[in-house]
């Protein structure tokens, strides 16, 4: 279920900004949570493993949150990339994004050994402020609602 997600926003990054615990790809240690387009919204789709666990059977909300942090950053920057004209792969650097709000709603309990969907749903506030709706599924049963507010990074986040 995972390889759905062909052309990731994530996969386009720049090495210095590949970096991230939840989606960034050169964590030997993060989730390597991937982000992409499913029509008009935004797709990404996790396996949890056993050391995600709150109890047993069940995923750790702090996994909820950070796989709805990630995916809200990465539909942000995957909504301005194509309003600025381009789509991952075609070889432009998208804009990264950082979380000026996190908000989440545990609506059921998160099974454990299930692949998580997050499916956003994008509105522009301003040019470089996005809000991205989130809702994360074990397979048909919906486990969580999110709000990101997601911001243009500030240049002065580069080293």
């Amino acid at each position: 279920m995972e390889n759905m997600i062909l052309k990731a926003i994530q996969d386009e990054y720049p090495d210095d900004f590949s970096w991230c615990y939840g989606c960034g790809r050169l964590n030997e240690k993060g989730h390597h949570f991937r982000t992409g387009w499913d029509g008009e919204q935004t797709l990404t789709i996790y396996s949890p493993k056993q050391e995600h666990m709150a109890l047993p059977g069940f995923v750790y909300g702090g996994l909820i949150a950070s796989f709805i942090d990630c995916h809200g950053t990465g539909s942000a920057s995957l909504a301005l990339h194509r309003k600025n004209g381009h789509e991952p792969g075609d070889g432009v650097e998208p804009p990264r994004f950082v979380t000026a709000s996190l908000k989440v709603d545990f609506i059921k309990p998160t099974p454990q050994d299930t692949p998580l969907k997050a499916i956003g749903t994008i509105h522009e506030i301003h040019p470089k402020k996005w809000k991205v709706e989130t809702e994360v599924f074990a397979n048909d049963i919906l486990c969580a609602r999110g709000e990101v507010i997601a911001v243009v990074m500030p240049s002065t986040f580069v080293k």
